[in-house]
């Protein structure tokens, strides 16, 4: 039997509220309270729930916990956290709190090993690493951190070999592009992931109908997709995102 597919909503947080923007810095709106949502999406039948603090490691600090906290005590499927994760004490702390996974962005790249640490201490499956990335003019595409405010050189493809090979168990790829433009996720982005790592990529960026999750986790080749927008605006519901997908042949989890 081939492995369901994971339908997670993505839920951005910025001064204790849930927010969304296009290609990371455009066009914010308010989407709601934190807590209300995740457990909305709990009901719905979301696989798994992600917290973002999009602004922690621009402003050097840590992700809230209390918002965790509070999820934890109300939501039953995994949550997953990021943001400002530069220490193997802020995994520490996330779990405590409540969280099944942990995502690194900024931290990984500016320490790698901090992956191999984290991954050795809790596990390869609380490990997620976030790679957030824009196409180049080369055709690949190039890492981005701090919110997608400061570029680094660094290839996402090679990038994301190497954290799978230093333990991660998951990686959470973001199409900076695509992100909030409801266009369709990054395909080739996805697929040339698919070719070289062997662990789960949840793709991120660009859902703007429930055509564009089936592409891709079919085309695309991703394990899960994270969905933000039409789930905020209640364009869709996770029920209705997992209905078409069954209706079109994608294993899900019912």
């Amino acid at each position: 039997m081939p492995l369901a597919k994971r339908i997670i909503p993505c839920l951005d947080i910025k001064n204790g509220r849930v927010v969304k923007n296009v290609n990371f810095h455009h066009g914010t709106w308010d989407a709601g309270d934190p807590v209300e949502l995740a457990r909305m999406y709990d009901e719905q039948g979301g696989d798994e729930i992600v917290f973002l603090d999009i602004n922690a490691s621009w402003e050097q600090r840590s992700a809230t916990l209390d918002i965790l906290s509070r999820a934890a005590e109300q939501v039953f499927i995994p949550l997953t956290i990021g943001g400002g994760v530069s220490e193997v004490e802020h995994v520490r702390s996330y779990l405590r709190a409540g969280a099944d996974k942990v995502s690194i962005n900024t931290g990984a790249v500016k320490d790698p090993d901090l992956i191999n640490r984290s991954a050795e201490i809790f596990g390869s499956s609380t490990i997620v690493i976030a790679i957030d990335c824009k196409r180049g003019s080369d055709g690949g595409w190039e890492v981005y951190l701090q919110g997608g405010r400061t570029a680094t050189g660094i290839d996402a493809v090679k990038w994301a070999e190497e954290v799978w090979r230093r333990g991660a168990g998951e990686l959470l790829v973001t199409s900076m592009d695509a992100d909030g433009t409801r266009g369709g996720y990054d395909l080739d982005l996805h697929q040339r992931l698919a070719e070289v790592i062997d662990i789960p990529v949840i793709a991120s960026g660009g859902a703007g109908t429930l055509g564009h999750i089936a592409e891709v986790l079919t085309t695309g080749r991703a394990d899960a997709a994270l969905v933000a927008s039409i789930f905020h605006s209640g364009q869709h519901t996770v029920s209705e995102a997992k209905a078409f997908l069954a209706q079109k042949g994608v294993p899900v989890r019912t």
